[in-house]
């Protein structure tokens, strides 16, 4: 039995790593939005003098190094809307929420164990993805609706999560790809902090990482345009504590009532 939590993984796991790979194209998932013009940083440029590839090597190791972090944005992905609003820290604790098309899901995870809340939607598209008869999905909603349901270690679909939720299993792709091709594009802004833009075309897409001049070089956005998958993601909050807290004990489910027939 496959966990419905797991959605692919969310499909969060191949956003966010994607979303900090400064170099090549996104392995997963792809990101847009028109970048609007903004105001140039400030001077002294923190990275006068260093080639595109040099300042890819600085936001790598930045990010790398964040403790915790939070990603918002929205995706394409095989066809669907995908919208993510994620905190996540190194100790495998992590929060947000999920949006699938016209399904919506919260997610909570600490000490291992996983928490996840769906509306009808989210979880009659993420079953009927995954194949699960007509006649299976509606007495799983039934038993799930309105409650969080519980994976505990071990259980169906808590790894994928465990993925999703592991900083350091997020970022562990970083740096990988060659980074030649890479250009500077004009400064700008992102929530007002100024940034160095990185650009990288390649097969009719576009793709754009904002690198933060203030501070730690910390990536802060990835945006691409064209393409079949267009998306953007924007990196935040860097080093702030993730709190997270377990719903109470009666508005849970634990996944072992599920049909163990179900996949999910």
């Amino acid at each position: 039995m496959r966990s419905q939590s797991s959605h692919r993984k969310l499909r969060a796991a191949a956003v966010v790593c994607a979303a900090v790979a400064v170099a090549g194209p996104a392995p997963a998932a792809a990101w847009a939005a028109t970048v609007a013009p903004a105001p140039a940083a400030p001077s002294p440029d923190p990275f006068d003098g260093l080639t595109p590839e040099q300042i890819a090597d600085r936001a790598v190791d930045a990010t790398r190094s964040a403790d915790s972090l939070r990603m918002t944005g929205q995706v394409v992905s095989e066809g669907q809307d995908l919208d993510v609003d994620f905190s996540v820290d190194d100790q495998g604790s992590c929060r947000g929420r999920i949006a699938v098309d016209d399904g919506d899901a919260e997610l909570r995870r600490l000490d291992g164990v996983t928490y996840l809340k769906g509306d009808e939607a989210f979880w009659r598209i993420s079953m009927t993805e995954q194949g699960v008869p007509e006649s299976e999905i509606a007495p799983v909603i039934e038993l799930v609706e309105g409650r969080w349901l519980k994976i505990a270690p071990g259980q169906a679909g808590s790894a994928d999560l465990g993925e999703v939720c592991d900083l350091d299993s997020l970022l562990d792709d970083l740096g990988e790809d060659d980074r030649s091709g890479l250009t500077r594009g004009p400064d700008r802004e992102v929530d007002r902090t100024p940034v160095a833009t990185l650009v990288e075309k390649e097969s009719g897409e576009t793709t754009t990482v904002s690198v933060a001049q203030e501070g730690k070089p910390y990536i802060r956005q990835v945006v691409r345009t064209g393409g079949d998958e267009p998306g953007s993601m924007t990196l935040s909050e860097f080093d702030r504590p993730v709190r997270v807290t377990a719903p109470p004990a009666d508005e849970t489910v634990d996944l072992s009532r599920l049909d163990p027939g179900t996949r999910a």
